[in-house]
């Protein structure tokens, strides 16, 4: 799922105090020639509030095994976001599908202005401080993608200067 960002950390559960955040359950339906077979699907965000993050959907014919399997798969896709003093390095844009996620770092004491499955997930990643604005889509499977998009596009400085093979000093005084 992250081969696409070259700046993803993958992460492993191991020793992390991981918290699970229910995003979302659906009813699906099923349709056979013996009647309407009902299932649920459920996505879940899991993160240590210090910038490790992952999310996971998991499918089960009840809520309680359909929420567990999400968690399951969410472990499995833990990445490290750069944090910097509880906030995001820079603004950025994510999209998913049909949805588009704008997050912008704020001023400490400005607390997480985000709404539904984005707020979740920013949440569980440790931000503080963030603006966002959702657009499109309101789907939260393609909000919480949209919005792990934008996170993982985002650099630290040691990243940008790591990368442009420079010193930090030259990343701020070019």
């Amino acid at each position: 799922m992250f081969q696409k960002y070259k700046s993803a950390e993958l992460v492993k559960p191991g020793g992390l105090d991981l918290k699970d955040r229910l995003v979302g359950v659906q009813r699906v339906t099923k349709v056979t020639k013996g009647g309407r077979a009902f299932g649920f699907s459920a996505i879940v965000v899991v993160g240590d509030e210090a910038g490790v993050v992952g999310q996971g959907l998991g499918k089960s014919k009840d809520v309680a095994s359909a929420i567990a399997k999400a968690v399951e798969d969410a472990k499995k896709n833990l990445v490290r976001i750069p944090i910097i003093k509880g906030t995001l390095p820079h603004e950025q844009k994510g999209k998913y599908g049909g949805a588009r996620v704008n997050i912008i770092p704020a001023a400490p004491g400005t607390g997480v202005i985000a709404g539904g499955a984005v707020r979740t997930v920013l949440e569980a990643v440790g931000v503080h401080d963030v603006l966002s604005k959702s657009q499109g889509s309101s789907n939260p499977h393609n909000v919480v993608k949209a919005t792990f998009d934008a996170l993982l596009q985002l650099r630290d400085a040691n990243a940008i200067a790591r990368d442009r093979g420079i010193s930090l000093e030259k990343v701020f005084n070019a």
